[in-house]
C-alpha cells in the first residue's frame, strides 16, 4: 500500500523540528537539521529561530565568527551554511555535480578542471576578494590554456570561487545582512567523500527519492543509484512506496513520525520546499502554493508560512530598520493562523535578528 504525503512529512517534521532540548548549541543544531540555503544571508538565522526558538543572532554571529558554522558557494551553485564537516560533504558533491558543466565551459585543453581547484584552493589559504579570485583565474587560465575567455562573460566570475572548496564571510561583519563576500579555502581536517552526501541528505530531510536527492545534490540520477546502493549494502535502507508511484528511501530506525501544531516563520529557501525535486514537494505544500511563493521569474522566494506543518502563506517584516510591522499571508482555503499562535514565533523572529516587531497584521489571499 503507498504511502501518503501527510506520512512523508511527518516523518520529516521529526527530523526537521526534533523539539526542545534536542541540541545544545547553533553547530548542534545545524548538524540535526542539516545544511541551510543562504543566499538569502538571514535564513540561517531564521530557520534555527523556527526550529529552536531562543536561538538568538548573538549566538549564529558567534558560531560563524569561531569558524563552528561556515558559509558558501556549493550545491546547485547556491549558498549553504552548514558545519565544516557537511559542507565538505556538500564541496564534493559540488564537484561532481559540477565537473562536466565546468570544463564545458573552461573549454580546458591542457590541465583539469581538479588542477584548476587545487590551485584556487592554493591561492585562497588566506582571506581574498571575489576580485582577486577572478584575477587569479585569469591568470591561472592564461598560463596553462595560452587563453581566457571566461573572466569576462556573465557567470564566468562564479568559476573563480563556486567548486565549493571555499568558504565566506561578510566584509562588514553582518552575518545575517546581504553584504560582499570575501573567501578562503575550508580549513583543514575536514575531508569527505561524496558517497556521504545521501546519508547526510537522509539523515536530515528523509525519507526521499532518487529524484529528491539528485535534484538537491545537484548530481545526476547514475550517480545518485551508485551511491545508494553503496549506502544500502553497507546500512540496509529502508523502502516505502509514495503518493506519486516513486521509492522513497530512508536510513535503518528513523525517528517516529512527529505532528507540529502551530504557527511557524520560515526562512526564503527553507528545506521543506528546497531539500526535495519540486514534483515532491506537495509533501508540505500544494502545488498552487508553491507557484505563489516561488518566482519564476526572477528566482525570489518569499519567506513560508507554516501551520500545523503545512505551508499555508507567507509573512515579510517591512524594512531594515531595528523596528518594523510585521505581515502574515495565509492562502485562501487553508487555516487561518489565530493572533495568539504568532506570539511565540514573533518573539523568535525578534531574537534571531535583534529586531523589534511593533505591529502585526493578518491578511487572506487567494490564490
Amino acid at each position: 500500500m503507498a504511502g501518503t504525503w501527510e506520512e512523508l512529512a511527518s516523518a520529516t517534521l521529526a527530523r526537521q523540528f526534533p523539539g526542545p532540548g534536542a541540541a545544545p548549541g547553533v553547530a548542534e543544531q545545524l548538524a540535526r537539521i542539516g545544511p541551510v540555503q543562504s543566499q538569502t544571508a538571514r535564513s540561517p538565522f531564521l530557520a534555527l529561530a523556527a526550529r529552536f526558538p531562543g536561538t538568538s543572532r548573538t549566538e549564529v554571529t558567534e558560531a560563524y565568527e569561531s569558524g563552528a558554522v561556515v558559509r558558501g558557494s556549493t550545491i546547485r551553485g547556491t549558498v549553504h551554511t552548514t558545519t565544516p564537516e557537511a559542507y565538505a560533504v556538500l564541496g564534493a558533491a559540488t564537484r561532481v555535480g559540477q565537473r562536466t558543466s565546468w570544463q564545458r565551459m573552461l573549454g580546458l585543453g591542457h590541465a583539469t578542471v581538479e588542477d584548476l581547484w587545487r590551485s584556487t584552493e592554493d591561492f585562497a589559504s588566506t582571506w581574498r576578494s571575489p576580485d582577486e579570485l577572478r584575477d587569479h583565474l585569469h591568470r591561472w587560465l592564461l598560463e596553462h590554456e595560452g587563453r581566457d575567455e571566461v573572466t569576462g562573460r556573465q557567470g564566468g566570475r562564479y568559476l573563480a570561487f563556486g567548486h565549493g572548496g571555499l568558504v565566506r564571510r561578510p566584509l562588514n561583519g553582518d552575518w545575517s545582512g546581504q553584504g560582499a563576500p570575501e573567501y578562503r579555502t575550508l580549513p583543514g581536517g575536514t575531508d569527505a567523500s561524496v558517497g556521504d552526501v545521501v546519508e547526510l541528505h537522509l539523515c536530515s530531510h528523509g525519507p526521499a527519492s532518487r529524484h529528491d536527492l539528485a535534484w538537491w545534490s545537484g548530481m545526476g540520477l547514475r550517480v545518485v543509484d551508485e551511491l545508494v546502493a553503496d549506502l544500502d549494502a553497507r546500512v540496509g535502507l529502508g523502502r516505502v512506496e509514495g503518493p506519486d508511484g516513486r521509492t522513497y528511501l530512508d536510513l535503518p530506525a528513523p525517528p517516529l513520525p512527529r505532528a507540529l501544531d502551530g504557527v511557524r516563520l520560515l526562512p526564503e529557501f527553507d528545506a521543506l520546499m528546497c531539500a526535495y525535486e519540486p514534483a515532491g514537494r506537495e509533501r508540505f505544500a500544494e502545488p498552487a502554493h508553491l507557484r505563489r511563493l516561488w518566482s519564476g521569474a526572477n528566482g525570489l522566494v518569499l519567506p513560508p508560512l507554516l501551520v500545523d506543518g503545512r505551508i499555508t502563506g507567507w509573512w515579510r517584516a517591512t524594512g531594515s530598520a531595528r523596528r518594523r510591522p510585521l505581515e502574515v499571508v495565509w492562502f485562501a482555503g487553508t487555516r487561518r493562523p489565530r493572533k495568539g499562535e504568532l506570539d511565540e514565533p514573533v518573539a523568535a523572529l525578534e531574537t534571531a535578528l535583534g529586531i523589534t516587531v511593533t505591529d502585526v497584521s493578518l491578511t487572506r489571499e487567494a490564490v
